[in-house]
């Protein structure tokens, strides 16, 4: 089966060489990279390492990268799309676990979850993912354990199911609102996720962000 690997980057020119290199040892060559209006060397770093580079002229958002990404691997003949982080958050050794079960056919996606096994996190980011939870539970009444995971396999038939609107990070709700309103079969899977110093400061997992993802995703869900 044809694995594409679709990662959104923004101004992430000091890990995409080291998260695409660590996907090709492991043997996954489709890789697709979205460069979201990046200001730095994203898109160089990115095609010197071997991926499939678009690019976006101006800053759109995650979601929209993401699905720039997941069109264009629909085109391009896949079977399984991946969503995978570029700031290094990910752990390559985490995929075959997340696969096997869209693999075999018995679910359309799989989702990753932190909380599935211990994990580290700071106080609030564990905080606000956890409300996240509730309000997905709330909203949609899906029962997960980490609703705000950028890990996801998906089927092609769950890929061209779920329609992403939200350009922004509260495309994560909008995805599992989608899982919902359209009956696909989901899974979660414990995965770790690597909180670094880079990260941190470059704006992944920040409180302020965390609590900013989730009030849009309350007024999104009140507005529809």
């Amino acid at each position: 089966m044809n694995v594409f690997i679709v990662i959104a980057a923004y101004n992430e020119g000091k890990s995409i060489t080291r998260v695409i290199s660590g996907l090709k040892k492991a043997g996954y060559d489709n890789i697709v990279v979205v460069d979201d209006g990046s200001k730095d060397d994203t898109y160089n770093m990115a095609l010197d390492a071997g991926a499939t580079v678009l690019r976006h002229v101006v800053n759109r958002g995650q979601g929209a990268a993401l699905k720039t990404g997941i069109e264009y691997s629909l085109r391009s003949g896949a079977d399984i799309i991946v969503t995978f982080d570029a700031d290094g958050q990910h752990r390559v050794e985490d995929l075959k676990a997340m696969i096997a079960p869209v693999k075999s056919g018995k679910y359309d996606i799989t989702v990753g979850s932190r909380f599935l096994k211990s994990v580290q996190m700071p106080f609030f980011r564990r905080l606000t993912l956890k409300i996240a939870v509730l309000v997905v539970w709330f909203f949609y009444g899906a029962k997960m354990t980490d609703a705000h995971n950028g890990f996801r396999v998906m089927s092609r038939k769950a890929a061209q199911t779920i329609d992403i609107t939200s350009d922004r990070m509260e495309h994560a709700s909008q995805i599992v609102e989608e899982i919902h309103k359209k009956n696909l079969k989901f899974k979660e899977v414990p995965v770790t996720i690597l909180y670094t110093d880079y990260s941190m400061q470059h704006g992944h997992g920040g409180m302020f962000q965390a609590l900013r993802v989730l009030a849009r995703m309350i007024i999104r869900r009140i507005i529809n």
